[in-house]
């Protein structure tokens, strides 16, 4: 009886044992997955602002190095958000590190700018990337540069992938290349572990190229291949991912750091043939989530690889943030890619999956920053009116957020609206925000949400707002997978209504 006894309390060990192991199992399986937010300043581990633009990110071993230069105009962008900043001057090159890709840690300045006239005393430092060379067992940092050293492609080395990097050289001429040198550039290392620099040419930028890193040290850009010229417009924000055997080089407008569209060209060898341009799906309904193109990142997990697009959302001209990094998943039907515009969503880099977060933005384009200029046709957002004076427009100054906010005008009598349908939602119950201002004394002006599967709701704003108010409509049932939101009055001349940051988030 006594061994029975034993026997059983050893047995309900044992399964008390097991649950425990089977709970912490689904709990780190539940918590693998880490959750990444855009359209806000990142902060590091240390609760300190992520300062890191025009980079890459090295992974060694488990451990992923982000590189990026920390701009003077960041820090003053972080302190006054609210301003445009066109301050370029370099500070540093910082790295973090992480091994989840969504907390990271502040490693030191690996480059840090001088006041001297010394080598890093630099008029422009930036689009650089880091990568190791087997045979000298080095790392070797290569940035644009513009300094006491000369002008075009810098190099510096480290021992180490926490710096710091010591200066090398200055590579003033690329064989090969129109103008010599490169416009915007990127780091990118192929399977077989060959590393190149993907860049257009100075000065005008319609010719893109691939160059090998020169294999022995990496510290020379050997001749490019030419692989592909834009007829419409220079291309810059250059860098290229592989998926499938499929090289993706990807550009942006010659905006001038500013929001744009996604442009790709495929082949299945890196020095080409290219096909014919295309712009990545995704892309257009708020220009890459209003960033341009910086970096893509592989996460290679044990159950699929990930593509991550990395924007930049730069201050400059655009004045809509220094510091602002924007990383979407993309996922591909075939070889098509398409960047999912998404404000949060869930990352296990151990795995490689990922998922839309809870919180996540469904509206597209909703603080009117996408377009970078005063217009009526607004990336994302259709329009109707019916009076010769189109009342709808973007407006400069007075916004909520950013620089710019959604105007309804005119100096005639008007009945107009500006909406979006929004696709691919998941059903279930939702809330519509959105901030508003207006004069009054419309005969109709209301914020709306309709085809959702249930009847229309609306939330009148024809009363004068004369500051910013946020409206909601909530517990939207939504049943097909889709959701118009909008604006609509019917007003008098002179009645104005202005909308800003909108958000449409599964409850």
């Amino acid at each position: 009886m006594r061994m029975k006894l034993k026997w059983f309390a050893t047995l309900q060990s044992l399964i008390l044992f097991a649950a425990v192991v089977l709970s912490f199992g689904a709990q780190t399986a539940s918590a693998a997955a880490k959750t990444i937010n855009n359209d806000v300043f990142w902060k590091d581990t240390s609760g300190n602002p992520i300062y890191s633009q025009g980079g890459n990110i090295l992974k060694v071993g488990s451990t992923y190095y982000w590189y990026g230069v920390k701009y003077n105009g960041a820090v003053t962008y972080y302190n006054s958000p609210s301003s445009k900043n066109s301050d370029t001057s370099f500070a540093a090159v910082t790295c973090y590190s992480s091994t989840d890709l969504a907390n990271w840690t502040f490693c030191g300045n690996v480059i840090t700018g001088a006041t001297d006239g010394s080598t890093w005393d630099a008029d422009w430092l930036g689009r650089l990337g880091v990568v190791y060379n087997t045979n000298t067992q080095k790392y070797v940092l290569i940035t644009q540069y513009a300094g006491p050293a000369g002008s075009g492609i810098a190099f510096a080395t480290s021992s180490t992938p926490t710096g710091t990097f010591t200066f090398d050289h200055v590579q003033t001429s690329i064989t090969n290349v129109v103008n010599n040198m490169s416009g915007d550039q990127s780091t990118f290392v192929d399977d077989d572990g060959k590393a190149y620099l993907i860049y257009s040419n100075a000065s005008g930028r319609s010719h893109l190229y691939v160059s090998e890193l020169r294999a022995s040290d990496y510290l020379n850009v050997e001749p490019a291949t030419n692989v592909f010229n834009s007829s419409a417009g220079g291309r810059e924000g250059n860098a290229m991912f592989k998926y499938n055997g499929l090289y993706y080089l990807c550009s942006s407008d010659l905006h001038g750091w500013n929001a744009s569209h996604t442009y790709c060209v495929t082949s299945t060898s890196i020095k080409g043939t290219y096909g014919s341009e295309f712009v990545m799906n995704g892309t257009d309904a708020d220009f890459s989530h209003v960033s341009q193109t910086s970096m893509f990142i592989k996460v290679q997990g044990t159950s699929q690889t990930t593509i991550l697009f990395g924007g930049d959302r730069w201050s400059d001209f655009a004045g809509n943030g220094i510091g602002y990094n924007q990383w979407m998943p993309i996922s591909f039907s075939g070889t098509t890619p398409t960047m999912n515009s998404v404000s949060q969503f869930n990352l296990d880099a151990a795995t490689g999956t990922w998922s839309v977060g809870s919180g996540n933005n469904y509206a597209m384009n909703p603080s009117y920053e996408a377009d970078r200029v005063a217009q009526i046709s607004l990336a994302g957002w259709s329009t109707w009116f019916n009076t010769a004076t189109d009342p709808n427009s973007n407006i400069e100054g007075g916004a909520h957020s950013g620089r710019w906010s959604g105007n309804q005008y005119a100096t005639t009598a008007y009945s107009a609206s500006r909406y979006q349908t929004v696709t691919g939602l998941p059903n279930g119950t939702y809330t519509l925000k959105v901030w508003v201002k207006s004069s009054g004394g419309q005969t109709t002006a209301q914020i709306y949400v309709k085809n959702y599967g249930g009847s229309e709701l609306d939330a009148a704003i024809n009363t004068s707002l004369s500051s910013w108010t946020q409206i909601t409509i909530p517990n939207i049932q939504v049943t097909n997978g889709q959701a118009q939101i909008g604006l609509y009055s019917v007003a008098n001349a002179g009645n104005w209504v202005r909308v800003d940051d909108w958000s449409l988030i599964k409850n």
